[in-house]
């Protein structure tokens, strides 16, 4: 039997991976360092299929076509370098590997630059959905060698999930750790979106006293609407559900602590470092960090004090404004996150397209939304527009909505309800409509203290006060 792909890590993702590429008539060999893995996906979810799961690195390459292509599905971090060195002194030159899994993308680019030294092909793919996405269809995000790309480009294709129109759900990003990269930044903005999410049902849970079940009727609803999406579509199915111990609603009954592997962070750092302001995703990754602290929190809210978190108006304006405001909030997540990715192409060389980006996250990915095609639709207008909050569309659709946007920003601060995500975005907003920012006083004293001089409005140089 000479396979087509093999992946090593058969768990969830690796072996849902496999069980899509076979289903897409492409003959898998698979191979798990965890014996008993093996064998239990060989005799369980792999048995009676295409799928050909050996015992070692050896037995793995000695099946594959050339070049061989080796997709590694393990955590991320140090046991992707055991995974190569595992396999590695097997492969031939040209013989291709696959990261799937969400490394760093500098970690990416390191191996890169170590395989193709010794003349093997690496890829840095970055693959979101989940373990429903692994198997029925991924947004898949693949940056390396370009020809490494055309040799895997038939599988992928095949394996991807598909828009609306058709189109698969996978693109070549650029080289070394561009698809890393674009999925680091997917994962930010998907930060950025729960917690706007969790923002606004705090608001409309706490604020107005809405059920889960109200708040089940009123996520449903707008998901039909223009905040269609993955994640609205999973808040409403979470406020449906009944935890069969207690009888309540699950949601209210699940320790308010967020965990995180990192992606989000990773995301925050990165914006530092190529200059790219991302409030938005920021404030997302610090929340989840401030939940963390529910212990403390818990003996603060018996000594701190402040408003009653109860709306004293009608209901109905504030759920729809809340509306308004979580989408002009979206808007505005989304220009960040496409900022960052036009700084960050130019730093690292990249050559990003985004509309290609926003293209193949349509279908797939977590962060699936009505929304993308729009932001592709932006692009194609513009292919260099410098920020969606530019595009004439993205323009109006904020205009229409400030005023609400503002009205639910200050009704949670009356309130006393943390909006850190809705408040960073609102004013990531005003300040990039701002001709003229207060970083005047800031430069003139960095002049003052440091003599950092600064620049004038009125003639050019640069200039130096004895203050």
């Amino acid at each position: 039997m000479t396979c087509d792909i093999g992946v090593v890590g058969l768990g969830v993702m690796g072996g849902n991976l496999a069980l899509n590429m076979e289903r897409h008539g492409f003959r898998v060999a698979g191979y798990d360092l965890d014996g008993a893995k093996a064998k239990a996906f060989a005799g369980g979810a792999a048995a009676g299929k295409n799928v050909e799961v050996v015992n070692s690195p050896e037995g793995l390459m000695a099946i594959l076509r050339r070049p061989r292509r080796v997709l590694l599905m393990v955590p991320a971090g140090p046991a992707v370098d055991s995974a190569i060195a595992h396999v590695k002194e097997h492969l031939q030159a040209g013989d291709i590997l696959i990261d799937g899994g969400n490394s760093f993308f500098l970690d990416t680019e390191r191996r890169s630059k170590a395989l193709a030294a010794e003349a093997y092909h690496f890829v840095g793919a970055g693959i979101s959905g989940g373990e429903e996405g692994a198997l029925w269809g991924p947004s898949i995000m693949a940056g390396g060698p370009p020809e490494a790309w055309e040799a895997l480009a038939p599988i992928l294709r095949a394996i991807a999930a598909k828009a609306d129109d058709g189109d698969p759900c996978v693109a070549y990003m650029g080289p070394g750790g561009a698809g890393h990269y674009v999925k680091m930044v997917h994962n930010g903005i998907e930060y950025a979106d729960m917690q706007l999410i969790a923002e606004t049902y705090d608001i409309l849970s706490r604020g107005l006293g809405l059920s889960a079940g109200e708040l089940h009727g009123v996520f449903a609803e707008w998901n039909e609407g223009e905040l269609k999406s993955y994640l609205i579509e999973i808040a409403a199915a979470v406020f449906a559900k009944i935890d069969p111990d207690t009888g309540r609603p699950l949601v209210d009954v699940i320790l308010d602590e967020a965990q995180q592997k990192g992606t989000g962070k990773w995301t925050s750092q990165n914006a530092l470092d190529v200059g790219a302001p991302v409030p938005t995703i920021a404030a997302a990754v610090e929340s989840r960090f401030m939940t963390a602290l529910w212990q403390e929190r818990a003996v603060a809210s018996r000594v701190l004090h402040g408003p009653s978190p109860t709306y004293g108006g009608q209901r109905q304006p504030l759920i729809d404004a809340a509306r308004d405001a979580l989408y002009a909030c979206k808007i505005t997540s989304y220009a960040q996150g496409f900022g960052l990715l036009r700084l960050a192409s130019a730093e690292y060389g990249y050559g990003l397209k985004p509309g290609d980006i926003a293209r193949i996250w349509r279908a797939g990915c977590i962060i699936r939304a009505r929304f993308l095609g729009e932001i592709m639709a932006a692009y194609r207008r513009n292919p260099e527009v410098v920020s969606l909050l530019l595009d004439e569309s993205f323009r109006a659709a904020i205009q229409q909505r400030h005023s609400a946007w503002r009205f639910v920003v200050q009704a949670a601060i009356g309130m006393g309800i943390p909006v850190a995500a809705m408040s960073a975005s609102l004013a990531y907003y005003d300040a990039y409509r701002s001709k003229r920012l207060p970083a005047n006083l800031t430069q003139a004293q960095r002049d003052y203290f440091g003599a950092h001089t600064y620049r004038r409005l009125d003639k050019p140089g640069v200039f130096h006060t004895e203050w």
